[in-house]
Order: C-alpha cells, then structure tokens, then sequence
C-alpha cells in the first residue's frame, strides 16, 4: 500500500476513533446527568399546581381590578384565588400556604407585619392551640379510650352504627357547648378506635375519613341547632332585632327570637341530616373495615391490663369539666381559647401531662393555618373584597328571575356557602346578614326566613380545611388530605341545602314563619 494511502487511512481511523470516544463519553455524561434530569422533570410536574398557582396570581395582579372593587379588595380576592387552589391540589405543605398568605399581606397590601401579626393570633387561634393541647393531655392519660369503650358499648361494633353514634353524640353536645369544644373532645376518641384498628395509617385510612368526618360534620349540623351553637347565631338574633325592632310597636315583637324559637325553627333540620351524614360518609368513601372489633378487642384487653380509675384519670376528669363549664359559662368574658390555654395550663401544673408530649404531639402547622386564613378573611372583609362578592352575585340573580321565592332562598344559600368556605362563619354572617335582610325587605320575603337561610348556610362549611375549627381540628390528626374535604363536602353541601331549603319551604310555615 502506498505511503500516502495508508497515512489517509490512518487519518480516517484516528477520526472515527476520536469520535467514537467523543460518543462514549457523550453517553456516560448523559447517563450520570440523567437521574438529576429526571429529578428536576419530577419536582416540576410535582409542583405543577404551585406553578399554576402562582401564573394565575401574577396574571391577575396585572388587570385592573373591576368597577366597584378597590385595588387592596382585588389583591386580596386574587390571593383568595391562589389560595383555594393550593388548598385543594396541596402541591406544598398546607403550613407553607399560611406562611405565604402572611409574607403575601404584607408584601403586596403594605400592610405593617405587627398588625398582620395582630390579626393571626385571635382568640379562635388560641382555642385551637389551646385544645390541641387538651386532646394530647387526653389521649397521655388514656381517657380517650375508656371514652371509646364507653360510645362502642353503646352503638356496637358496626361501622355504620359508630359513625352514626358519633355523629350524634358530637351533634348533641355541639349543639350546646359549641362546636369547637366538642371536635377537641372526640378527636382523641375517635384517633383510639383507629389506631387500635391497625397501626398502618395506609391500612385505616378511608375508615379514619369516616370516623373523622363523623365528628367534623356532626359538630356543623348540630351548631345551627341553639343560638348557643356559634356565635352566627347570636349574630342574626342581634341583626333581627336592630334592624326590625321597636318596642313601641308589637307588631314588631315577632323579631325578638329567643332561644326556645330558634330552636324550634332550626333543632329538626339538625335531627333530619344525621342520618344522612353517615349514609353520605360510607357511600363516598367505603371504609376498609365493616366493623371495628379488633380494636375494641385490643380496647377492652388494654382497660383490664390498666384496672380502676386513678386518682389521675379522676383529676383530668375534673380539669376537663371545669373547662367545659367556663366555656358554657365565662367564654363571652374570657373567650373561648383563654380558657383552652387555661384548661391546658392545669393539666401541666398538676403534672398530668408533660411538655414535651405536647410539644411533640400537638400540629402546630395547622395552628399556623387556621391563623393564617382567619388574618385572610379579615382582610376579605376590611377591604370590601368580600361585600363586593355578595352584591354582584346578588345582581346575577335578577336577570336569572331568582329576585324571589324559593330561587332567591338557594341563591342566598350558596352564596353563604361559598363566603363561608373562605371565612369564618362568624365573620360571613356579619358580612351578608345585613345585605340578605335589606334584600328580603325589598324582594317582600321575610327577613326571618332570609335570616334564617343565611345563619344556617353558614355552617355549611365543608369543603376547605379552614372552614371551621371543627374541620381544623380533625385534619390535625393527620389521617385527612385536602381532597377528601371537597370529595365528601359536596354532596354534604348538597345533602344540607336541600333540607333546608325543604324546611323553608314546608316546615317553617306549619309552626307560624
């Protein structure tokens, strides 16, 4: 072979070897890259909804904000917005979306942080923390299980019957001593019989939503029940009674609802939805386990091992009713979460529970949460965002012929449920009870029953985490997502509305509305 040919080839062979060295190391670059692209492509699409989230806010923030609506009003609505959908996807941890609502209000209201501070740590705050508390004193001297036995004895084994027995057991005492109080109490009750059941949360789960939620919707229907009940309540008896009432004129006499009235009006919706409320529970979701004698097994074997009560079980006992008695009695002075921490105080004075069972057991996340929605809503408020809501939803009715009758009721009904959802009960009454009370007056419907479907709406919220502490409370156990809320909380939303709106319609006319 000639000389120049052959160093051609060589050439060539030294070119095709370059290059294939220059492949192979290509290759391994790209097989070593490929596990951290994966990962990023992983945090991406596992982040999707913050993202979603997040361009949804930015694009709003760049339109003006509509006729009527002030520009604090819009930023807030917008931060409402991103809000509900982090609520509901939860791309981030929950705990995460109360610290962005707080960075959020002082970032783009302006707003001073000690007064955002201010609003985050009200006395509804202080109930939660204070009976989160109360829960994990509970459970560390195990009344929570002789409290279990006790309901199990009483319903049977059943599923159903014991989703039924809760929800009644929590109905009645929430319709008393309010719903906040009660969600506390049976939480560690129902945590028992879970547990008990299987100590794998994946195994419990659907069972956990069932028992859970029995609690959290037990304590909504039956606080409409008394004016006791919740504080919306008080709220329309103070409405009625300013706006329509003068006692130079008995005519007039009509609007001072007592307790005995209200009862009389609302207690049979109450009784009407329980059952339901089981029947939606175990058709949505179908626990697991049909009856629950494995841990009531477990449970009576572990009360026999444990033998009389002591003279710490009979001191809990004591603190936890004088907690009881000053929420029925001095929360109007004290308030509901002065007397939790009061309450959580002795139990650690007395050497009942230890600090670090409850530092390491209470979901201060959730705590944060409930802060931060209760600081969101007041902003929904201060700013107009939430009375702007309420007058064009208001106006869409007209054109839709729902300006009266039954149309309006189910108008009013939703949207109280929906301002709810955002807001504290409390708060969506003082916001919309003047505004459906001057439209009954022009639509010639009875303030009373308008008042009525408001207040009772109120407590229709089921579909956020942070609807009411009831729901607060039983997502802290950890057993729930977000989802389940929306899941089940539809129907229930459905399921309640139709009641009442058939109580309005039926029953309210035969006792004289």
């Amino acid at each position: 072979m000639p000389i120049a040919q052959s160093k051609q080839m060589s050439s060539k062979l030294n070119i095709f070897s370059g290059l294939n060295r220059f492949v192979g190391y290509l290759r391994r670059r790209l097989l070593l890259d490929l596990p951290q692209a994966r990962g990023v492509a992983f945090l991406l699409w596992d982040r999707r909804w913050f993202i979603v989230s997040m361009a949804v806010g930015a694009v709003l923030l760049q339109l003006p904000p509509p006729e009527g609506l002030t520009q604090a009003g819009y930023i807030v609505l917008t931060m409402s917005i991103m809000s509900v959908i982090l609520f509901v996807t939860e791309p981030i941890p929950l705990p995460t979306v109360a610290l962005m609502i707080i960075v959020g209000q002082v970032v783009l209201l302006g707003l001073d942080s000690s007064d955002v501070a201010r609003s985050i740590m009200s006395d509804s705050v202080l109930f939660i923390m204070g009976s989160l508390m109360l829960a994990v004193a509970i459970v560390r001297q195990k009344l929570d299980k002789r409290i279990a036995y006790q309901i199990v004895r009483f319903t049977g084994t059943k599923t159903i019957n014991l989703s039924i027995g809760i929800s009644f057991v929590s109905g009645v005492l929430a319709s008393v001593i309010g719903e906040h109080t009660v969600a506390a109490m049976m939480l560690p009750v129902a945590i028992t019989l879970i547990t008990l059941t299987s100590e794998d949360p994946k195994q419990v789960r659907k069972l956990a939503t069932v028992l859970l939620f029995s609690i959290s919707y037990g304590c909504a229907i039956a606080s409409i029940g008394t004016p006791s009940g919740g504080a919306r309540n008080a709220i329309m008896i103070g409405f009625w009674q300013e706006f329509f009432y003068d006692p130079l004129n008995p005519e007039t006499y009509k609007y001072l609802i007592d307790y005995v009235k209200w009862v009389a009006y609302a207690y049979p919706i109450f009784l009407i939805q329980l059952p339901f409320v089981s029947l939606i529970l175990l058709t949505t979701v179908r626990p697991e386990y049909s009856h629950v004698t494995r841990a009531v097994v477990k449970l009576r074997a572990q009360l026999a091992e444990e033998g009389p009560m002591r003279a710490s079980h009979w001191g809990s006992i004591a603190i936890f009713i004088c907690t009881l008695i000053a929420w029925v009695g001095f929360s109007d002075v004290l308030g509901l979460g002065i007397i939790a921490i009061t309450g959580a105080i002795a139990f650690l004075v007395f050497g009942l529970v230890q600090w670090e069972d409850i530092n390491s057991n209470v979901n201060w996340g959730v705590v944060l949460l409930y802060g931060a929605a209760i600081s969101l809503g007041v902003q929904m408020k201060e700013t107009g965002a939430a009375l702007w809501i309420a007058d064009h939803f208001l106006a869409t009715l007209q054109p839709m012929g729902a300006d009266g009758g039954v149309p309006l009721w189910i108008g009013i009904s939703v949207l109280t449920t929906a301002v709810t959802n955002t807001m504290s009960n409390g708060a969506a009454v003082a916001v919309l009870g003047p505004i459906t009370l001057n439209l009954a007056t022009a639509a010639g419907e009875s303030p009373i029953l308008m008042g009525f479907i408001t207040s009772i709406s109120s407590a229709f919220a089921y579909l956020t985490v942070i609807g009411t502490p009831a729901m607060t409370i039983v997502y802290a156990s950890g057993y729930l997502k977000p989802s389940d809320f929306i899941k089940v909380g539809i129907r229930m939303v459905f399921m309640s509305t139709t009641i009442l709106i058939l109580a309005a319609y039926f029953y309210w006319p035969l006792i004289g509305l």
